[in-house]
């Protein structure tokens, strides 16, 4: 018979304490109560039902420094007060208990005694961490000065079979983090936290949009053809309809279609889907928000964003003052300045300085001309040319340009390699202690298929993507609205398509037939929300802000 593994061994220990657990629940039934009650009211007399927060803030002024004093804390209030929640810490002493009690606004301690409470006080034996319970009684203070409530009455919520990680640390593996985030909630408040922020920092979009004259909208999430970037696309079926679908990779199509029937302001946040890879920059279901506006240009998106992100930022502070501050404190990049702001051909020029190719003296188009051809014979030489150089991906940008078909495309991968890994460093506040926002503007028009050619340099689109400590945040454009352009842009889509590029847009004939009745000169944005409160909270990954993100299926045991 083989060993038990720690994994079995572990299995079985806490097997061995759910039983405990479920044993208690028979004897809290045997007796006649519910250990999963639906009845929560006060049942003391002049007992009123509080948030814990609110609790605590009848007793603010109570305090001598740091502790509470028992006579104001009885003087602020001598009703008693009901409270509900999950105990998070429990231990005894002799005929004195004390409870820990979380809700989903702080923590308050149970004062319970064996004098007060009787023969209830031997139903706390059937109490563990993690059970759900009500309490009341007046408001005190513990010996040691904590604000408490002297329990008058405790009574079992709900029974917890599972116990919790003891002090967190039973449950350090990542991976199980983002699987049972339930408990991770439970047992961690910083997680709690960034779950917060992310849905004030949601809350502070909408708003911001709303007072500038948006209209919210939504648009389908599952499409005929594939469009509005460039993703692979998850596909799925209508049975009834015999027809196949594609879940949307981005509303931004659609956006525009309601732009031409005259809502000249619209913005969605909504879920997208992408059948690509995962890091910790992505996840294949995530939230994106799309706005469009009629009669603006790109540029004027460029400053409306440094406005936005400000103002979300300050809604945030409000919002959650004191995690704020920490989050302020520690990043490496500071929204306070003007954004810098640099043409993606000056980029690629200045980085190739800085990286020691002598090429960049000719500027990024010379730079493209002379790498046309394979740039192996180039490689020995430029990667011993400088410290920076000896950092760069060299091999993958050999890879990267020769899959390029044109000098729009291979401006855009010397971009991706000698610029995008540099631009933290690059671009730095006035003290130099952090790193600036960069707006990157003039994309060839190659690499940006729904966006509006410059009428200065028709090579390039009037685009920007938005660079936060390096990296991408948003992307922004004047919207293509030449029906034969944009004909014209989606058959080369389409030829792609054909040569194998999966992330290739389709030919959208009604969106063309869309364009036809007129769209407004009229520029988009979009922006992810998991990233925006990623940047905002310094999360490392996109999976610290998602609630429940995709995971490969459990091992089974």
């Amino acid at each position: 018979m083989p060993e038990p593994t720690k994994r079995d061994t572990a299995h079985s220990a806490e097997q061995a304490l759910v039983d405990a657990r479920r044993a208690k629940a028979d004897r809290v039934r045997a007796r006649g109560d519910r250990p999963f009650a639906n009845d929560v009211l006060p049942r003391l007399d002049q007992s009123t039902t509080l948030d814990i927060a609110d609790a605590r803030a009848i007793a603010s002024n109570a305090k001598d420094g740091t502790k509470y004093l028992e006579e104001r804390v009885r003087t602020a209030r001598t009703a008693p007060v009901h409270v509900r929640g999950r105990i998070v810490a429990l231990r005894s002493t002799g005929g004195l208990s004390f409870l820990r009690l979380r809700d989903r606004t702080g923590e308050i301690q149970l004062l319970v005694s064996e004098a007060i409470l009787g023969d209830a006080y031997s139903r706390l034996d059937e109490l563990d961490i993690g059970d759900i319970v009500e309490a009341e009684g007046p408001l005190t203070a513990s010996k040691r000065g904590e604000l408490s409530i002297e329990t008058q009455r405790v009574r079992l919520l709900t029974k917890a079979y599972r116990p919790l990680p003891e002090k967190w640390h039973g449950l350090q593996d990542v991976e199980t983090r983002y699987r049972q985030r339930y408990v991770d909630l439970i047992a961690n408040p910083e997680v709690t936290s960034v779950f917060r922020a992310r849905s004030a920092i949601v809350r502070a979009t909408r708003s911001m949009l709303d007072d500038a004259g948006f209209l919210e909208v939504e648009t389908p999430t599952m499409h005929t053809v594939i469009g509005g970037a460039a993703a692979r696309p998850f596909v799925t079926h209508h049975h009834t309809l015999d027809m196949q679908l594609f879940m949307r990779i981005a509303p931004e199509l659609y956006l525009k279609r309601l732009v031409v029937g005259g809502l000249e302001r619209v913005y969605e946040i909504g879920r997208c889907y992408r059948n690509e890879g995962i890091s910790t920059r992505h996840n294949p279901e995530f939230t994106m928000l799309e706005f469009y506006q009629a009669y603006v240009t790109y540029e004027h998106l460029m400053d409306f964003t440094e406005t936005f992100l400000r103002g979300i930022d300050e809604r945030l502070g409000q919002a959650l003052p004191e995690a704020h501050v920490t989050w302020t404190r520690d990043r490496p990049f500071t929204l306070q300045e003007p954004f810098a702001r640099i043409p993606m051909a000056t980029a690629v020029s200045n980085a190739a300085e800085k990286t020691g190719i002598p090429a960049w003296r000719n500027g990024a188009a010379a730079l493209v001309d002379l790498l046309r051809d394979d740039m192996a014979p180039h490689i020995k030489e430029w990667a011993r040319s400088s410290p920076r150089a000896k950092g760069l991906d060299w091999g993958n940008l050999r890879k990267g340009l020769g899959k390029c078909d044109n000098d729009g495309e291979r401006l855009f991968a010397l971009y991706e390699y000698l610029v995008e890994p540099f631009l933290a460093d690059d671009y730095r506040s006035k003290d130099s202690t952090q790193s600036l926002p960069v707006f990157i503007t003039g994309y060839p028009f190659e690499t940006s298929p729904l966006a509006r050619r410059s009428d200065l340099h028709p090579a390039l689109v009037d685009r920007f993507e938005l660079f936060v400590h390096g990296r991408e945040l948003c992307n922004a454009f004047s919207e293509l609205n030449d029906p034969d352009d944009q004909a014209e842009r989606f058959r080369a889509q389409v030829e792609k398509k054909a040569r194998g590029d999966q992330e290739a847009m389709d030919f959208d004939e009604d969106y063309l037939r869309a364009l036809e009745h007129g769209l407004a000169p009229t520029s988009g944005f979009g922006m992810g929300m998991d990233r925006l409160t990623m940047m905002l909270t310094n999360a490392a990954s996109i999976r610290d802000v998602i609630l429940f993100p995709l995971l490969r299926p459990e091992a089974a045991t």
